[in-house]
């Protein structure tokens, strides 16, 4: 068995050896796939199991280490997801990036490869994800609601370009991303507001560009999805 711990590319490709988690140790960065998009904020993690395609996208200064695991040794998650790394498994990441790979023909570093495999399977999943739909108006509709940043339409509009009424886009979100509408443009703005938070803006200016009545109402929007106020999050 072999673990393999290094800084990752900005762009990776499909790997049907390797599991990869990711731990992010400093801004965030964003996964995206065909199936969704993640954010991953500091000092959390991303599990991506062997065979996945990705590629990834940074938000201010970003550091972050990548353990790789070799599949089909054990059983481990078979969806990508955010994870909360406990603070064992973090240790154990630093540890095994000064060593290397880990050689398990040496007594300490295969106790420590059962160590990483017993934490890896309490891993707690974020809801981190902006599931993304196929159908072809949804996905020019979610096209149009990513550059909202410039164009600040409303969501009427955005259907109109898109060429689908509301009642279609709700039963289509409903069946391709297990979300209502609604709950998918206030996940979007979640995940919009951890990047900016990342790059450093304030929640004042954040709230603004993200069209809440007040900071208050942001950090209340917050703390509803995530269960802590921006500060304390990135905090933890």
């Amino acid at each position: 068995m072999t673990f393999r711990n290094q800084p990752a590319p900005r762009v990776l490709h499909d790997s049907a050896t390797w599991h990869q988690l990711i731990y992010a140790t400093r801004g965030v960065i964003t996964v995206i796939t065909r199936e969704g998009t993640w954010v991953v904020p500091p000092h959390r993690g991303f599990w991506i199991p062997a065979g996945f395609s990705f590629r990834i996208q940074t938000a201010g200064e970003v550091a972050f280490r990548t353990l790789y695991l070799l599949a089909g040794r054990r059983r481990l998650a078979r969806r990508c997801s955010v994870v909360n790394v406990t603070p064992l498994l973090r240790e154990l990441i630093i540890r095994t990036n000064l060593i290397g790979a880990l050689d398990t023909s040496i007594p300490q570093q295969r106790r420590m490869v059962g160590v990483i495999y017993d934490e890896l399977k309490m891993l707690e999943s974020v809801p981190l994800q902006l599931p993304l739909p196929q159908e072809p108006r949804a996905e020019h509709f979610v096209k149009l609601a990513a550059n909202q940043d410039r164009h600040k339409l409303p969501v009427r509009q955005l259907m109109r370009r898109a060429g689908v009424s509301r009642r279609t886009l709700e039963r289509i979100f409903r069946a391709e991303t297990s979300m209502s509408l609604g709950q998918w443009l206030r996940r979007q703005k979640l995940l919009h507001a951890l990047r900016l938070l990342a790059a450093g803006d304030s929640v004042k200016t954040i709230s603004i560009e993200l069209g809440y009545n007040s900071p208050s109402a942001f950090v209340a929007m917050f703390r509803r999805e995530l269960g802590q106020t921006p500060a304390r999050y990135f905090e933890a």
